[in-house]
């Protein structure tokens, strides 16, 4: 593994850059951009059938005066992206604090001024709240906006795991069994040593669990997309996301190393509670969503135009 491309760029292409590039970063820093750019074209698209309304923008025309104009609300996604990013980042440290108390209480400040060291749903949520937060600032319909998201935040979530992969940060299986390996599967896809690993190799090797999701990622994805032009009311696609995503999750949770701790008597991880929690939430709003939308009211980009 590479925890740093600027490495995988000497190794292969002989070019030596003359600063690190860190794996985690750079897919991550690829899976915002993938994210924002499916989102801000799904916004058009909407936008131009009438599924959502404008929102107002100031600009300056050519002689320096500030005017008001109606756009599509993809005219935003460039703020809503550092709203979630902003968001997100504290959202990811909390949870990963809140995960790791034992070692917090020995080192916090380490801890939390740390390069490492985030947890996804902590991201999600934090994220989400401060979209959502943003959203209705500026009038954006926000079962629209996350409707419009849900796709591309399923992409980017199985792109940021390659960033994992790729880095060897400790988000991996637990040790695989050998004896297990099905004979028509590389040995890669089943079990991996990362020798190259940012926080050390493990003691064995383990299932790349990275891997794993990002296939189910990319394949989930691809439901979402083909689902995207969906009959019914909005905030049923992004439902529909919630449970793909805690499903996801809480399969993966089975043979992924991670910190358990009682709940009723029950053994169990931050992740498995949070992902139950959204399949929950995504059940409840499949139902409350399952209705055929009445037709259009809000007015077309067109008819505004003309």
């Amino acid at each position: 593994m590479y925890p740093r491309l600027s490495d995988l760029f000497k190794d292969l292409l002989g070019i030596e850059l003359p600063f690190p590039i860190y794996s985690f970063g750079a897919m991550v820093a690829l899976a915002v951009l993938a994210a924002t750019w499916l989102t801000a074209r799904e916004l058009d698209r909407r936008y131009r059938a009438g599924e959502i309304g404008p929102v107002r923008v100031r600009e300056k025309d050519e002689r320096g005066r500030v005017r008001t104009r109606q756009a599509s609300p993809a005219s935003l996604i460039g703020t809503m992206t550092l709203v979630a990013v902003g968001f997100g980042f504290v959202g990811a440290k909390i949870f990963h604090i809140l995960e790791n108390l034992d070692a917090f209480a020995l080192d916090p400040l380490g801890m939390i001024f740390s390069t490492g060291g985030f947890t996804f749903y902590g991201g999600l949520i934090f994220g989400a709240l401060g979209v959502i937060w943003y959203a209705r600032k500026k009038g954006i319909s926000v079962p629209v906006l996350a409707d419009a998201a849900a796709p591309g935040l399923m992409l980017a979530y199985g792109i940021g795991r390659i960033g994992c992969h790729l880095a060897g940060d400790g988000d991996w299986g637990i040790a695989a069994n050998l004896a297990a390996k099905p004979d028509w599967l590389p040995m890669w896809l089943w079990a991996e040593s990362y020798p190259k690993a940012i926080i050390g190799p493990p003691p064995q090797p383990v299932y790349p669990t990275p891997l794993y999701e990002f296939a189910m990622a990319a394949v989930l994805f691809g439901v979402l997309w083909a689902l995207r032009k969906h009959p019914y009311r909005p905030g049923w696609l992004f439902s529909l996301y919630l449970i793909f995503n805690g499903l996801e999750r809480f399969l993966i949770e089975q043979i992924r190393v991670n910190n358990r701790f009682d709940l009723l008597g029950l053994s169990v991880t931050q992740a498995e509670v949070i992902a139950v929690l959204l399949m929950v939430v995504g059940l409840v709003g499949l139902i409350r969503f399952w209705h055929r939308t009445e037709p259009a009211t809000v007015p077309t980009a067109e008819a505004q135009a003309g």
